[in-house]
């Protein structure tokens, strides 16, 4: 079989991959994405982006197609005290949201799950079917342009390592505010209640895994907690909804990015936001910087990605 060959190969279609894939386009630089999974899929999230995302994006709340939540309130708990934070945020399904970008980047996407990976004559060679001059890891946390090349070089930090259990489902909500709990429970993270459109609703919980491991209880605890918790605000009654976990990290600033023409971004480089876990605007940041450092011969720059999401929470009042 011929190896299919080209500029840039981006292992990762999510919003951190289609950033980039779209950004190479821009500068006519040919690429092409693999993930091992067909879009549109199901990927659990909180899908809370800020307008830094949108401009990022070159979006506007009219020119998005899909479901966009405008929440000009947010609602923190802090140990039982509550906040009240006048701004400006949204919330999208990641179904919707992920396909959209993948298909607006316009470049080839073939579904291939990236296991062998190697580098051969100034090229990388991904299980001896596709060739590239520059390799783009986009496939989070186990993603495999990290696992091979960026490792033992950059590894990462254990007590930053998140754990979550959330759900997403279709529920007549009667209160379509954003809540947030910080320290609830002693829950070393926090939890969300977060309205959809379409009437969805995602809710989830997500701990830091070696504080749960020290006897603060295990992530199953703690979701029977706030389910019930719920229950007892009146915000959810009668939960019947299966859950998923997933784990990530949070932003670590030690060790290289981008090492040769190998670069990571999203959360296969481990840059979501150390106080709300949020990872959708580090990952579509980062994906435009890897395209821009590719097609300007320009230093990869992520560092300018803060390790806080809250200056863009109370950086953005709402407009009246």
């Amino acid at each position: 079989m011929a190896l299919i060959e080209t500029e840039v190969i981006i292992v990762g279609g999510g919003p951190a991959g289609s950033s980039c894939a779209r950004q190479l386009r821009k500068h006519g630089i040919d690429c092409l994405i693999l993930d091992k999974e067909e879009f549109p899929r199901l990927k659990l999230c909180a899908g809370w982006i800020t307008p830094k995302v949108l401009r990022d994006l070159d979006l506007n709340e009219a020119s998005y197609p899909h479901t966009l939540v405008t929440f000009e309130k947010l609602y923190y708990h802090f140990y039982g005290h509550r906040i009240v934070l006048k701004t400006r945020q949204y919330s999208i399904r990641r179904i919707e949201f992920d396909n959209w970008l993948l298909q607006r980047s316009g470049v080839p996407v073939h579904i291939h799950q990236a296991k062998e990976i190697r580098e051969s004559g100034g090229r990388y060679v991904i299980d001896n079917r596709f060739s590239s001059s520059y390799l783009v890891g986009a496939a989070g946390t186990y993603c495999p342009v990290y696992r091979t090349f960026f490792q033992r070089a950059r590894p990462r930090i254990k007590k930053l390592l998140v754990t979550t259990m959330e759900a997403e489902f279709q529920y007549d909500y009667r209160d379509d505010r954003c809540y947030l709990w910080f320290f609830d429970n002693k829950l070393s993270g926090y939890s969300w209640y977060v309205p959809k459109g379409h009437g969805r609703l995602n809710i989830g919980i997500g701990g830091k895994l070696l504080s749960l491991r020290a006897g603060r209880g295990s992530i199953r605890d703690h979701w029977r907690s706030f389910r019930e918790k719920l229950n007892h605000l009146g915000l959810l009654r009668d939960f019947d909804f299966p859950a998923r976990g997933s784990n990530y990290f949070l932003h670590q600033g030690k060790g290289p990015l981008r090492i040769g023409n190998a670069f990571v971004v999203g959360d296969s480089a481990a840059l979501a936001s150390r106080d709300m876990g949020e990872g959708i605007g580090a990952a579509v940041k980062s994906g435009i910087l890897a395209a821009e450092a590719i097609a300007r011969q320009a230093p990869y720059t992520p560092g300018q990605i803060g390790r806080y999401s809250i200056f863009n929470i109370i950086g953005n009042q709402p407009r009246h």
